[in-house]
């Protein structure tokens, strides 16, 4: 899914593939009630199971819902999840590692140490943890649960650049002048660290979609009248035993395309960086 142009000399590689299908991706889910007006909840028990074809282009589940619409309206949530789960991950991440950062060495080492600890915990545990706390999940609080759970890595590297920079002119001159610390960090520290977090926060975006994907799958994620990519999986456990193969592949293929162009343009962010370190 690659397709690359060369860069200021730099090798520096464009992945135009992936920029294009995740647009086309994103435009279909945002806009899908100009380009689609069919309800995903609408039920017709006359075309229950129905195979794609002219009439459904991805067929309909066991219900009579289409499942091209399902498909794309279930995008625009499991996107949503995602992007609100990697902002609240990352204002997490961005702030506990200023703090490890700008610390004395006894408040670095205590909050390298939590974060390891955390770190060692499989996070589907932790948001099984954090969930049973919050309460009954729905779009917001399974977002919230996988940004609270998914910031550990970000954190070390924000705490490692601001480490690197804190006894710089600027940030010494802005501490003597009486700057805040959301000062500081937003005026002095984030314009330092923020290239070398950005592709870990665009990692972490297509973990956050594919970890709600999970939870769905499992059971302890959506409910299942809440239309995602992973409660339309959860529909294909039973919907493959009928035969229904279409309700597993098609939603599982818009999952995989889209996990794979936003780790492809990470892989992209991350290689441009390390140009920029190495020059």
């Amino acid at each position: 899914m690659r397709n690359y142009v060369e860069v200021g000399g730099l090798n520096k590689k464009i992945p135009k593939l992936s920029l294009i299908f995740l647009s086309l991706i994103l435009v279909g889910c945002v806009f899908i009630n100009i380009f689609i007006p069919f309800d995903p909840y609408s039920m017709n028990l006359e075309v229950m199971n129905q195979p794609p074809g002219k009439e459904f282009l991805f067929g309909t589940d066991s219900l009579g819902r289409d499942v091209f619409a399902m498909v794309w309206y279930g995008g625009r949530r499991s996107l949503f999840i995602g992007v609100l789960a990697t902002t609240v991950s990352t204002a997490i991440a961005v702030i506990y590692g200023c703090i490890a950062g700008l610390g004395t060495p006894k408040i670095d080492r205590l909050c390298l140490r939590i974060t390891d600890l955390l770190l060692s915990i499989p996070q589907v545990l932790l948001v099984i943890f954090v969930q049973g706390i919050l309460g009954e999940p729905d779009m917001f609080i399974i977002a919230l649960v996988i940004g609270l759970t998914g910031w550990m890595e970000i954190s070390k590297i924000v705490g490692s650049e601001v480490h690197q920079i804190k006894n710089s002119d600027s940030v010494l001159a802005a501490k003597m002048m009486g700057g805040s610390f959301f000062y500081i960090l937003w005026y002095h520290l984030r314009p330092n660290f923020m290239s070398a977090i950005l592709f870990m926060v665009v990692t972490n975006l297509a973990s956050a979609i594919f970890m709600e994907a999970t939870l769905s799958f499992l059971g302890i994620g959506l409910p299942l009248h809440e239309v995602s990519w992973g409660t339309l999986l959860a529909m294909s456990q039973k919907a493959m035993l009928s035969g229904q193969w279409w309700i597993l592949v098609i939603p599982g293929f818009f999952l995989s395309v889209t996990l794979i162009t936003i780790t492809d343009i990470g892989e992209y962010l991350k290689n441009r960086h390390q140009n920029e370190t190495y020059l």
